[in-house]
């Protein structure tokens, strides 16, 4: 396979774990999937494959990292792929650990949904945003806690 193919397969990979957190977050097997590690397991693969065939380069990038070093890495077409499978599977990692939050905490599926979409396209801002609402839930619900006599 070519570095271009595994670069658009890695998403392929991803997409429907990210369908089933966004359009389906009150299923049973959707909570199944949320909670295991098993979704990332392909998307690694398609990383190990990448880096394998750049691992001089994504090592020295790496292991002494500077901005100079991931440019050379990047312009290599398994270099890039590498990168952007490793930022899928983590990705897909962040928006199902979000997605179990966002259950336990019980915020509306429809408040999640753009979140996690936004997540996908620019992970930090989605986390940033989940963060600071997953943090007012909790005061919101701390309050209520401590309002309630008892």
């Amino acid at each position: 396979m070519t570095s271009s193919t595994l670069f658009d397969l890695a998403f392929l990979l991803a997409a429907p774990f990210w369908a089933l957190l966004i359009l389906a977050p009150g299923w049973r097997f959707t909570d199944r999937i949320a909670a295991s590690p098993l979704p990332m397991v392909p998307v690694l693969a398609v990383y190990l494959v990448l880096a394998a065939g750049v691992f001089p380069q994504l090592w020295a990038a790496v292991s002494h990292p500077d901005l100079a070093g991931f440019q050379e890495l990047l312009r290599l077409g398994g270099g890039a792929g590498a990168i952007w499978a490793q930022v899928i599977a983590w990705d897909l990692f962040l928006g199902q650990w979000m997605y179990r939050e966002a259950r336990a905490l019980r915020i509306h599926p429809l408040v999640m949904g753009p979140l996690l979409v936004l997540t996908v396209l620019l992970s930090p801002f989605g986390v940033l945003l989940f963060l600071a609402l997953r943090a007012a839930v909790r005061r919101r619900t701390r309050k209520a806690r401590s309002d309630t006599p008892g």
